[in-house]
């Protein structure tokens, strides 16, 4: 999602280090957007340099910023916080236990902007909240495959439904490798590189094979069969077989697809009966592991058919 309202943030953020976050005035702007996963401190702002607080992001008010206030003579101290909520601010949180003044209150309502207030020492806040708020915001996505750990790599196989996903996937499982996600792939981007997959909560652990119907893999294969998240590192589609399709053939080509705006190396499978798709899975693993050591075999291949076509050059074969 690219914005959370307060509301959702007292919701959600039950059951995480931030729980016990209440809210003190201001209930009408509940439905205010928090944008920026980043928080904010007032530094300046209540002195009347108000134009470095952004909107959008959740303000944070410690006991420094409570004790100027009240130190400031109360017409004052009112104009202070109407500049402040007037800054497009989504919500005020007031940490540590702090009490909020009769006038931080008035101001909200007045507003209609969530003042809200926790028990959490200050740096506590700002680390656990930005990291929170960095999960909910970053972009995501529900895509339809099977995410795999594959010898510590993230493949994540797609294809038309019926083409065989849930069986292969199953084959791995069987083979040693671990289940993260069936049908339905969550999928999240984190930081500028990065998709990290995860299963929603009521298919965790579960896979539906056609034949079989629904399975538990942790029930049947052990708790080492399956795995909450992982990041995505390799696309594995797999698609009918189709004669007049030109499929890879030397694996020169390091392709790419798009996944929430990132890059993800690729590779296409073709399904025909007699071919072992889990073996040509695990495989296809294993070469994207060989590659990122910078040892592809195909690479290899072809510097020694170079070297043999030009025998006046080394022929030796180091480092490759």
């Amino acid at each position: 999602m690219d914005a959370l309202t307060v509301r959702a943030l007292l919701e959600l953020s039950a059951g995480t280090p931030l729980a016990d976050l209440t809210l003190l005035a201001g209930a009408t702007g509940l439905d205010h957007r928090i944008t920026h996963a980043s928080i904010q401190k007032t530094g300046l702002a209540l002195a009347g340099l108000h134009e470095y607080l952004e909107p959008g992001r959740v303000l944070v008010l410690d006991a420094s910023e409570i004790r100027y206030l009240e130190l400031l003579p109360r017409e004052a101290r009112q104009e202070a916080l109407a500049r402040m909520y007037a800054q497009g601010l989504p919500c005020v949180l007031v940490t540590a236990g702090l009490a909020a003044s009769d006038d931080l209150r008035n101001a909200a309502d007045a507003s209609g902007v969530p003042l809200l207030g926790t028990l959490q020492p200050t740096a506590e806040v700002i680390v656990t909240l930005t990291a929170w708020l960095d999960d909910q915001l970053a972009p995501s996505a529900i895509v339809h495959g099977v995410l795999l750990d594959i010898l510590g790599l993230g493949v994540f196989v797609i294809g038309q439904s019926g083409i065989g996903k849930s069986e292969c996937a199953l084959d791995l499982v069987g083979r040693g490798h671990r289940l993260v996600a069936d049908d339905a792939v969550e999928v999240r981007r984190r930081a500028e590189s990065i998709v990290i997959g995860t299963c929603p909560a009521p298919t965790r652990n579960h896979m539906e094979v056609r034949g079989l119907g629904i399975i538990n893999v942790r029930n049947l294969f052990g708790a080492g069969a399956t795995r909450p998240s992982k990041r995505v590192e390799l696309i594995v589609q797999l698609e009918r077989w189709d004669p007049r399709s030109d499929y890879e053939r030397l694996g020169l080509d390091e392709l790419t697809m798009d996944l929430l705006g990132i890059p993800i190396p690729f590779v296409r499978i073709p399904v025909a009966p007699g071919r072992n798709i889990g073996i040509l899975v695990e495989v296809a693993a294993r070469n994207q592991l060989v590659r990122e050591s910078d040892r592809s075999s195909a690479r290899r291949l072809v510097t020694r058919l170079d070297r043999a076509l030009h025998p006046g050059e080394d022929p030796r074969e180091d480092d490759l």
